[in-house]
């Protein structure tokens, strides 16, 4: 015999704070709740669901004293959809929320705080994705598949034919593409597809469990066509995608940094930065903060296909480039070639692994640039200062674990953490990036 859901009363209480993910925290009954869709300021009727060890998880019933920073969410998925978490908060106050939880990180993690606050590097609201990853489900009581990101609490994917975080080229193929993808025999085998957009071409991989037949392909050949854009199906690992109609050569994709003349090419599942609006923004400010020489010699660990590397090429004397993925490092040399430098030097090392030591990068560096996965850069923090820089620039996605090496640089290596401060790169959402500049005290 199954046993009955407990039914918690509805409360009453007051907001004091709101996290990251859009829910606001109310002290009453002795414990925390953590209500969805609730802001800091807010007095909000609710109800607890399920319980843990410290907080609550509630649902909002009523909000009645609003925040003045509540706004009308701009989707009509929101709080269902769980791309986004923060639509129903203005966007001035998405942009305070996620500078405080950086510092506040800092502070409590690392035990440092910038000498200089940087004001929160922001861009578009809306309509700034120009890649994503939709999941792609064939639900059996709908009789046909959804594409979308996947819901909030769950696995599911949302049913959706619109996203505005989407660019407008990428938005507009949401229901065409929905509706090719349920004329395939294959339907009930996709559980994936990424799009792409370069400067001069958009990109679709559909991943497939089976192959297509000839008739499916005919289907998304021509889908490829009317709409304008490169499909490619993935049946296996990243290496396996293949072109729609065998044989054919897409144009390779490309973005443009326009402030430094450069051009990176780079594959439809490539790693490139999200925004990039944002991504422009950043790479300005990574410059001014950092000032590259034309006498230097810069360091760009986790460099990818260049996106660092190359604007740092067209300042410094020398840059040498480090990445995991021999297949980046092949593309980043390609890209330093393409642009006419001859100054950037790439190469593959482990940097995720203490033993990670290469001569190509031991001492000898007057900045380093560090862009990191969510884990950080612990592993290699000890050889960076061991290279002799001055001065140390570091971009997160994570403010933990930007935290916690902020605190190893400063008080292990002598390092002083000169300024902070937030980038936006993901508006409406969790995430929070970050931009940290160290400097080596002298004493």
């Amino acid at each position: 015999m199954s046993r009955k859901r407990r039914e918690f009363p509805e409360e009453v209480a007051a907001i004091r704070d709101v996290t990251l993910d859009g829910r606001g925290i109310a002290d009453t009954s002795g414990k925390s709740a953590f209500i969805d869709g609730a802001l800091a300021g807010e007095r909000v009727r609710f109800r607890r669901q399920r319980t843990h060890s410290n907080y609550d998880d509630a649902i909002l019933l009523e909000v009645i004293e609003a925040s003045p920073g509540r706004i009308e969410p701009a989707c009509e998925y929101f709080g269902q959809c769980g791309g986004c978490s923060l639509q129903h908060m203005d966007y001035a106050a998405q942009l305070e929320l996620k500078q405080r939880s950086l510092l506040q990180a800092l502070q409590r993690i690392g035990n440092v705080s910038p000498v200089n606050v940087l004001e929160p590097l922001a861009g578009r609201p809306y309509a700034y994705r120009r890649r994503a990853r939709l999941g792609a489900r064939f639900v059996e009581k709908k009789g046909r598949l959804l594409l979308g990101f996947r819901e909030r609490h769950n696995s599911c994917v949302t049913d959706m034919s619109s996203c505005v975080t989407l660019e407008p080229e990428l938005g507009r193929l949401l229901e065409p593409l929905t509706a090719v993808l349920n004329s395939l025999r294959i339907r009930n085998r996709i559980p994936q597809v990424e799009m792409s957009r370069g400067d001069n071409a958009i990109s679709l991989v559909v991943r497939v469990l089976d192959a297509p037949s000839a008739p499916d392909r005919e289907l998304l050949g021509k889908f490829a066509e009317k709409e304008g854009v490169q499909l490619w199906l993935q049946p296996g690992g990243p290496a396996s995608i293949e072109p729609v109609e065998p044989g054919s050569s897409p144009e390779e994709l490309w973005y443009a940094l326009p402030d430094y003349s450069i051009e990176l090419a780079f594959g439809p599942l490539d790693f490139i930065q999200v925004n990039q609006d944002m991504n422009q923004r950043m790479i300005s400010q990574a410059m001014q903060l950092a000032r590259p020489q034309s006498h230097e010699r810069v360091l760009d660990l986790f460099c990818g296909i260049g996106n660092f590397s190359l604007a740092l090429a067209r300042l410094a004397g020398k840059v040498v480039g480090v990445e995991l993925d021999p297949a980046m490092v092949q593309k980043a040399q390609l890209n330093a070639r393409r642009n006419g430098l001859s100054n950037a030097d790439f190469h593959a090392a482990n940097l995720a692994a203490s033993s990670a030591g290469n001569e190509c990068w031991n001492t000898g560096f007057d900045l380093v640039v560090i862009d990191p996965p969510r884990a950080g850069a612990q592993e290699v923090l000890e050889q960076v200062a061991a290279t002799g820089a001055a001065r140390i620039l570091y971009v997160s996605c994570h403010p933990a674990t930007l935290a916690r090496d902020a605190g190893i640089l400063c008080a292990e290596h002598g390092y002083r953490l000169q300024a902070a401060g937030a980038m936006d790169m993901f508006p409406q959402t969790s995430h929070v990036e970050a931009m940290a500049l160290f400097e080596r005290n002298i004493s």
